[in-house]
């Protein structure tokens, strides 16, 4: 017998943690061919949804998927989500909550992943730096040695998408 995914109790349990503390619950999952969302409303693979009673109708999170009613731009959408494509729920107010990674890589609408053909992660690489330039080892400081508020492009914040 194989065993079930914490994956599913940990979104159920932070959207009662959310509500019953009067925080919104937001969720972020990435967008692929299982994702039916809206999709004029996806930004780089991803969409981020109020999921609260009063946002949301028939809101059901079993083990498998997260499914429910929300409105649109007026217009009622039926709305389906594979819990292994959930990215973060967290409340809005405060952004607590929990992240997840992402099983597998969501296929773009317009490509076809071969079920024969495995998925290939992406993988980094260092940049070599530009003649002249010192990097921060070879002055002897780290990202979080100087005291400066941050600068732009610097370290990722979460930000709120309505």
């Amino acid at each position: 017998m194989s065993e079930i995914s914490t994956k599913p109790y940990l979104l159920r349990a932070i959207y009662e943690w959310c509500t019953d503390n009067g925080y919104t619950p937001y969720l972020a999952a990435a967008v692929d061919a299982q994702t039916r969302v809206p999709r004029e409303f996806v930004k780089n693979g991803e969409i981020v949804l109020n999921i609260s009673f009063t946002a949301t109708s028939g809101l059901k999170m079993d083990n498998d998927f997260v499914n429910f009613n929300a409105r649109f731009g007026g217009v009622s959408r039926e709305i389906s989500i594979p819990v292994d494509n959930v990215v973060a729920i967290y409340a809005r107010e405060n952004g607590q909550g929990m992240a997840f990674e992402v099983s597998k890589l969501p296929a773009r609408d317009d490509e076809i992943v071969s079920v024969e053909e495995p998925l290939k992660s992406p993988a980094l690489s260092a940049v070599p730096p530009v003649e002249g330039e010192t990097t921060p080892a070879a002055e002897g400081t780290g990202p979080d040695d100087n005291n400066d508020p941050p600068k732009k492009g610097g370290r990722p914040t979460l930000t709120r998408i309505k």
